[in-house]
């Protein structure tokens, strides 16, 4: 039988609602599921107790992941997670603002046009100057908020080393940390 628990500090509850977790703190609150076959996850007392009776090499990393993510989960809601971006640009000044919950990017190459992208959970999107920060308590949603973002400015079918105009994601959270 394999069991791991991970301890839940005292500013930080998690509950267990069928599949999914939710883990709230400070930062938020962060919700998952978790589901795999033979694989139990629960809340006893302080801990989060994932455990399962099968011993094959795919539960077994299935459980290392399911840790991960609950040590992501409960890093997020007391510390956060945070990318920084930076605009670049050497043709035309583009302005990169937020609108609701969307990132709009205007002027980009001289287009008239605004590219548009969402932002995705509880993430929180900070404009200053030619600098983005970008932070929340979800790991997956404000990473995927920075892609969606870099990935809006990419330019096809043009030569990298003269067109480098567009927004670069410059700092990551540090991996294996959390």
């Amino acid at each position: 039988m394999n069991r791991t628990a991970i301890q839940i500090p005292d500013d930080v509850s998690a509950e267990m609602d069928h599949l999914d977790l939710t883990v709230e703190g400070p930062n938020g609150s962060v919700t998952r599921r978790l589901w795999y076959p033979d694989v139990s996850v629960t809340v006893e007392d302080d801990q989060v107790v994932i455990e399962s009776d099968a011993d094959d090499a795919n539960t077994r990393a299935t459980l290392g992941t399911f840790e991960s993510h609950v040590n992501n989960m409960i890093h997020g809601v007391t510390e956060g997670w945070e990318y920084e971006m930076e605009i670049f640009y050497a043709h035309f000044p583009m302005q990169v603002t937020t609108e609701g919950d969307e990132v709009v990017i205007e002027n980009f190459l001289g287009e008239r046009a605004p590219r548009k992208v969402p932002i995705r959970g509880d993430t929180e999107v900070q404009i200053d100057g030619e600098e983005i920060t970008l932070s929340g308590p979800d790991k997956e949603a404000v990473g995927q908020t920075a892609a969606d973002i870099e990935q809006l400015t990419r330019v096809p079918d043009k030569d990298t080393r003269v067109f480098q105009d567009g927004v670069y994601i410059t700092q990551k959270p540090q991996a294996g940390g959390a």
